[in-house]
Protein backbone atom coordinates (compact mmCIF):
# COMPACT_ATOMS: atom_id res chain seq x y z
CA UNK A 1 0.00 0.00 0.00
CA UNK A 2 2.71 2.46 1.01
CA UNK A 3 4.83 1.73 -1.89
CA UNK A 4 1.69 2.55 -4.39
CA UNK A 5 1.07 5.82 -2.61
CA UNK A 6 4.86 6.72 -3.31
CA UNK A 7 4.42 5.72 -6.66
CA UNK A 8 1.59 7.39 -7.33
CA UNK A 9 3.22 10.76 -6.27
CA UNK A 10 6.22 9.96 -7.93
CA UNK A 11 4.26 9.91 -11.02
CA UNK A 12 2.45 13.20 -10.11
CA UNK A 13 5.65 15.10 -9.44
CA UNK A 14 7.22 14.07 -13.01
CA UNK A 15 3.67 14.84 -14.48
CA UNK A 16 4.15 18.56 -12.52
CA UNK A 17 7.49 18.63 -14.03
CA UNK A 18 6.63 17.81 -17.66
CA UNK A 19 3.52 20.74 -17.36
CA UNK A 20 5.64 23.35 -15.86
CA UNK A 21 8.29 22.37 -19.18
CA UNK A 22 5.54 22.15 -21.17
CA UNK A 23 4.34 25.88 -20.25
CA UNK A 24 7.26 27.67 -20.01
CA UNK A 25 8.15 26.18 -24.07
CA UNK A 26 5.60 28.21 -24.83
CA UNK A 27 5.68 31.28 -22.74
CA UNK A 28 7.82 33.02 -25.46
CA UNK A 29 10.08 35.78 -25.22
CA UNK A 30 10.68 36.57 -21.06
CA UNK A 31 11.28 40.10 -19.66
CA UNK A 32 15.22 41.19 -18.50
CA UNK A 33 15.53 39.26 -14.98
CA UNK A 34 15.40 42.31 -12.33
CA UNK A 35 16.76 42.21 -9.22
CA UNK A 36 12.95 42.94 -7.25
CA UNK A 37 10.58 41.22 -9.19
CA UNK A 38 7.10 42.21 -8.61
CA UNK A 39 3.73 39.80 -8.87
CA UNK A 40 0.52 41.05 -9.80
CA UNK A 41 -2.52 38.76 -9.12
CA UNK A 42 -5.33 39.87 -11.10
CA UNK A 43 -8.90 38.18 -10.03
CA UNK A 44 -12.35 38.85 -11.20
CA UNK A 45 -15.57 36.90 -13.01
CA UNK A 46 -15.08 36.04 -17.23
CA UNK A 47 -15.87 39.07 -19.34
CA UNK A 48 -15.06 41.83 -16.69
CA UNK A 49 -11.99 42.42 -19.06
CA UNK A 50 -9.19 40.86 -16.95
CA UNK A 51 -7.02 40.00 -20.30
CA UNK A 52 -7.29 43.42 -22.03
CA UNK A 53 -6.71 45.31 -18.51
CA UNK A 54 -3.12 42.94 -18.05
CA UNK A 55 -2.27 43.99 -21.88
CA UNK A 56 -2.84 47.48 -21.04
CA UNK A 57 -0.75 46.82 -17.84
CA UNK A 58 1.84 44.92 -19.65
CA UNK A 59 2.12 48.33 -21.89
CA UNK A 60 3.59 50.04 -19.00
CA UNK A 61 5.62 47.39 -17.09
CA UNK A 62 8.22 44.83 -18.23
CA UNK A 63 5.98 41.79 -17.50
CA UNK A 64 4.78 38.63 -18.95
CA UNK A 65 1.39 37.26 -18.54
CA UNK A 66 0.44 34.36 -17.22
CA UNK A 67 -3.05 33.81 -18.64
CA UNK A 68 -4.79 30.55 -17.42
CA UNK A 69 -7.26 30.00 -20.16
CA UNK A 70 -4.04 29.92 -22.68
CA UNK A 71 -2.22 27.77 -19.81
CA UNK A 72 -4.60 25.59 -19.54
CA UNK A 73 -4.90 25.25 -23.65
CA UNK A 74 -1.57 24.57 -23.59
CA UNK A 75 -2.02 21.62 -21.34
CA UNK A 76 -5.35 20.10 -22.76
CA UNK A 77 -6.05 20.78 -26.43
CA UNK A 78 -9.87 20.02 -25.23
CA UNK A 79 -10.31 21.44 -21.68
CA UNK A 80 -12.81 19.82 -20.03
CA UNK A 81 -12.79 22.27 -16.91
CA UNK A 82 -13.28 19.04 -14.54
CA UNK A 83 -11.61 19.82 -10.91
CA UNK A 84 -9.15 17.24 -11.69
CA UNK A 85 -8.24 19.00 -14.58
CA UNK A 86 -8.05 22.65 -12.98
CA UNK A 87 -5.95 20.67 -10.28
CA UNK A 88 -3.30 19.88 -12.60
CA UNK A 89 -3.30 23.10 -14.15
CA UNK A 90 -3.10 25.26 -10.80
CA UNK A 91 -0.39 23.30 -9.11
CA UNK A 92 1.75 23.72 -12.73
CA UNK A 93 0.73 27.67 -12.40
CA UNK A 94 2.22 27.68 -9.39
CA UNK A 95 5.36 26.07 -9.50
CA UNK A 96 6.00 28.07 -12.76
CA UNK A 97 5.10 31.01 -11.00
CA UNK A 98 8.08 30.43 -8.15
CA UNK A 99 10.38 29.36 -11.21
CA UNK A 100 9.89 32.66 -12.81
CA UNK A 101 10.09 34.72 -10.00
CA UNK A 102 12.78 33.16 -8.49
CA UNK A 103 14.60 33.73 -11.66
CA UNK A 104 14.22 38.29 -11.03
CA UNK A 105 11.30 37.69 -13.86
CA UNK A 106 7.99 40.14 -12.98
CA UNK A 107 4.64 38.44 -13.94
CA UNK A 108 0.76 39.19 -13.79
CA UNK A 109 -1.32 36.43 -13.18
CA UNK A 110 -4.32 36.57 -15.08
CA UNK A 111 -7.16 33.91 -13.62
CA UNK A 112 -10.47 34.08 -11.73
CA UNK A 113 -8.93 34.02 -8.86
CA UNK A 114 -11.85 34.55 -7.14
CA UNK A 115 -11.81 32.52 -3.51
CA UNK A 116 -9.66 34.16 -0.29
CA UNK A 117 -8.71 30.31 0.08
CA UNK A 118 -7.00 29.92 -3.23
CA UNK A 119 -5.66 33.18 -3.48
CA UNK A 120 -3.64 32.55 0.14
CA UNK A 121 -1.58 29.76 -2.34
CA UNK A 122 -0.23 33.48 -4.06
CA UNK A 123 -0.41 35.17 -0.98
CA UNK A 124 2.48 32.29 0.32
CA UNK A 125 4.85 32.32 -2.61
CA UNK A 126 5.21 36.08 -2.34
CA UNK A 127 6.10 35.78 1.06
CA UNK A 128 8.08 32.83 0.74
CA UNK A 129 10.37 34.63 -2.39
CA UNK A 130 10.11 38.03 -0.30
CA UNK A 131 8.54 39.77 -3.66
CA UNK A 132 6.21 43.01 -4.32
CA UNK A 133 2.84 41.51 -4.65
CA UNK A 134 -0.15 43.74 -6.18
CA UNK A 135 -3.53 42.61 -5.94
CA UNK A 136 -6.11 43.67 -8.52
CA UNK A 137 -9.86 43.13 -8.47
CA UNK A 138 -11.31 43.97 -12.10
CA UNK A 139 -15.24 43.99 -12.81
CA UNK A 140 -17.55 45.17 -14.85
CA UNK A 141 -21.37 45.84 -14.80
CA UNK A 142 -23.40 43.15 -15.83
CA UNK A 143 -24.41 44.41 -18.81
CA UNK A 144 -21.71 45.06 -20.23
CA UNK A 145 -20.19 41.53 -19.13
CA UNK A 146 -23.03 39.99 -20.87
CA UNK A 147 -22.67 41.84 -24.26
CA UNK A 148 -19.18 40.84 -24.09
CA UNK A 149 -19.86 37.61 -23.52
CA UNK A 150 -22.06 37.19 -26.33
CA UNK A 151 -19.43 39.23 -28.71
CA UNK A 152 -16.76 36.37 -27.30
CA UNK A 153 -19.04 33.46 -28.39
CA UNK A 154 -18.50 34.77 -31.83
CA UNK A 155 -15.21 34.93 -32.01
CA UNK A 156 -12.55 31.71 -32.95
CA UNK A 157 -9.88 33.44 -31.48
CA UNK A 158 -10.78 33.36 -28.15
CA UNK A 159 -8.68 32.00 -25.76
CA UNK A 160 -11.61 31.79 -22.79
CA UNK A 161 -14.87 29.22 -23.34
CA UNK A 162 -16.67 31.00 -20.57
CA UNK A 163 -20.47 32.52 -21.55
CA UNK A 164 -23.05 34.13 -19.45
CA UNK A 165 -24.07 30.80 -18.00
CA UNK A 166 -20.55 30.01 -16.81
CA UNK A 167 -20.43 34.13 -15.62
CA UNK A 168 -23.89 33.10 -13.09
CA UNK A 169 -22.92 30.12 -11.77
CA UNK A 170 -19.41 31.56 -10.73
CA UNK A 171 -20.62 34.36 -9.23
CA UNK A 172 -21.90 33.56 -5.73
CA UNK A 173 -18.55 31.91 -5.36
CA UNK A 174 -16.72 35.66 -5.50
CA UNK A 175 -14.93 36.23 -1.86
CA UNK A 176 -13.41 39.56 -0.53
CA UNK A 177 -10.34 40.31 -1.13
CA UNK A 178 -8.76 40.47 2.80
CA UNK A 179 -5.62 42.59 1.80
CA UNK A 180 -5.14 45.65 0.55
CA UNK A 181 -6.13 45.76 -3.84
CA UNK A 182 -6.77 47.80 -6.25
CA UNK A 183 -10.45 47.84 -7.51
CA UNK A 184 -10.85 48.76 -11.16
CA UNK A 185 -14.33 48.87 -13.62
CA UNK A 186 -13.21 48.07 -17.25
CA UNK A 187 -16.56 49.68 -18.26
CA UNK A 188 -14.60 53.14 -17.18
CA UNK A 189 -11.19 54.73 -18.00
CA UNK A 190 -8.97 52.55 -16.44
CA UNK A 191 -6.04 54.90 -16.45
CA UNK A 192 -5.73 56.34 -12.85
CA UNK A 193 -5.22 52.89 -11.68
CA UNK A 194 -2.85 51.09 -14.00
CA UNK A 195 -0.87 55.08 -13.12
CA UNK A 196 -1.22 54.12 -9.34
CA UNK A 197 0.38 50.37 -9.99
CA UNK A 198 3.10 51.67 -12.02
CA UNK A 199 4.06 53.86 -9.23
CA UNK A 200 3.56 51.39 -6.60
CA UNK A 201 5.99 48.95 -8.26
CA UNK A 202 8.69 51.45 -9.29
CA UNK A 203 9.04 52.63 -5.72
Amino acid sequence: MGGNILYSRGVENTQLVSDVQRLIENLGQLPEPVAEPVFIVVSGLPGTGKSYFCSQLAERLPVIILESDALRKTLFSSPGYSSQESLRLFRACHLLIERLLKKGVSLIFDATNLSERYREYLYSIAERLDVKLVLVRVEAPPGVVYERLKARQENSETKSDADWKVYQRMKPSVQKIRRNYYAVDTSRDTTPVIDKIVRQVSR
